[in-house]
């Protein structure tokens, strides 16, 4: 007999209210060490057009990372991959620790799921008020994996609870990125936290360390981009 057709599977985003989306917004963050001049940095993500933000790194006093953003991921190996071909970043070394790379994704009830999937990340990390920045890398334990759906989203939504308290105190705003199978450390998601100050930004991520998630599904958590943003692309 013949094997029966498996059905395709659903990866749209989806939202309340029956919206959907196939498309979602791609974010890179590239790290250099042994930059001495920020400005010509700047000049040339500036002439490359992209939308991006180019900080500077408080651990580092010569190093530097630029903050990508497209809608097509082949902008990642076309115009993003030519702008680091040439001067300045061709002559600077790569951070490869500090790559993150993920892609915008819904929950299933946002009311409006072209908000969360692009206009938001890009107002939280394009807004010239917020210029303080944290990102980095997390990778969920397999536990919370089997958890009942029912049960995981008892779980974020502590953590969603927390984020909203400091998002309405204009204290931190976050990016939330999948970022399953294209993290060279495997890692599950990349988080962005940015603000108008840095300490709130550590103490939201010292407020999450008392969640369910943070405490007990979480395997590996940074390493941690800590930084401001010296130019930020028009919105």
């Amino acid at each position: 007999m013949p094997r029966p057709t498996p059905e395709k599977p659903d990866i749209d985003e989806k939202g309340a209210r029956d919206q959907r989306s196939d498309s979602r917004l791609f974010i890179q963050l590239m790290c250099f060490g042994g930059c001495r001049d920020t400005q010509a940095a700047v000049d040339a993500v500036k002439a490359s057009g992209l939308q991006a933000v180019v900080y500077e790194d408080v651990h580092n006093p010569f190093g530097i990372g630029v903050l990508t953003m497209s809608e097509d991921p082949a902008d990642f190996t076309g115009p993003v991959r030519q702008m680091y071909q040439q001067r300045p970043f061709a002559a600077l070394p790569p951070i490869h620790d500090l790559t993150m790379f993920g892609r915008t994704y819904s929950l299933g009830y946002e009311h409006d799921l072209n908000d969360t999937l692009f206009e938001r990340p890009r107002r939280t990390a394009l807004n010239p008020d917020w210029p303080w920045a944290i990102w980095y890398p997390l990778r969920r334990s397999g536990g919370f994996a089997q958890l009942p759906r029912d049960e995981q989203m008892e779980i974020l939504k502590e953590h969603g609870t927390i984020g909203m308290a400091f998002g309405s105190a204009d204290y931190a705003h976050d990016i939330r990125l999948a970022s399953h199978g294209l993290d060279r450390h495997d890692n599950d998601f990349t988080v962005g936290l940015t603000g108008k100050d840095l300490h709130p930004l550590s103490a939201i991520v010292q407020t999450m360390r008392k969640t369910k998630q943070t405490s007990q599904y979480l395997e590996r958590l940074g390493p941690f981009f800590v930084a401001k943003a010296v130019w930020q692309s028009q919105m």
